[in-house]
């Protein structure tokens, strides 16, 4: 019986390298299929994105060159190392008393009453012996001296006019 060889290829030596050619580039394939989804799976954290991106890898080569072309520039592992280092470099910040006006981030000291740049009120002074208190302290701690709650008094609210008659209603008096 008459064999055809690939390609129309008749010679019995040439038709088996090119056989072996294409099971080397099936193979290559295949292999770039499970490159691209083990890659998907370190660089993206969405399940069906991995699965989008190996679908594309079935296309011979295209694909995984495409994939490569789109995916995230790093690893999911790297990005959270990142994101670790940074929140223990904040925590490192915060205990080397460096702080920063809550209004508009000039570096202040602990003990500073008013923000040198914005003038504005960082902390209440004790009226004793007039360092800085925190506003969640009962005490002083440098003279013992009971710090006095302000309470804030009643609030007034106004009510909005009234669109009927045009008028404003008297302020209320809220508890």
């Amino acid at each position: 019986m008459f064999q055809l060889g690939v390609f129309g290829i008749n010679n019995g030596s040439l038709n088996t390298a090119v056989k072996l050619l294409i099971l080397f580039l099936v193979v290559i394939w295949l292999a770039l299929v499970y490159y691209t989804y083990a890659d998907a799976r370190r660089r993206i954290a969405d399940p069906m994105l991995v699965g989008c991106a190996t679908l594309a890898s079935f296309f011979p080569y295209v694909g995984t060159i495409i994939y490569m072309i789109v995916r995230p520039a790093e690893y999911l592992d790297d990005i959270r190392e990142r994101e670790l280092e940074m929140q223990a470099a904040e925590a490192r910040i915060q205990r080397l008393d460096y702080f920063l006006c809550p209004h508009c981030d000039y570096q202040v000291e602990k003990d500073f009453i008013r923000c040198p740049s914005c003038t504005r009120k960082l902390k209440d002074p004790c009226v004793n012996c007039a360092k800085p208190l925190d506003p969640e302290w009962r005490l002083c701690p440098y003279c013992e001296t009971e710090v006095v709650q302000t309470t804030p008094g009643p609030r007034r609210r106004r009510r909005r006019r009234s669109e009927e008659d045009g008028s404003t209603a008297p302020p209320s008096v809220e508890a």
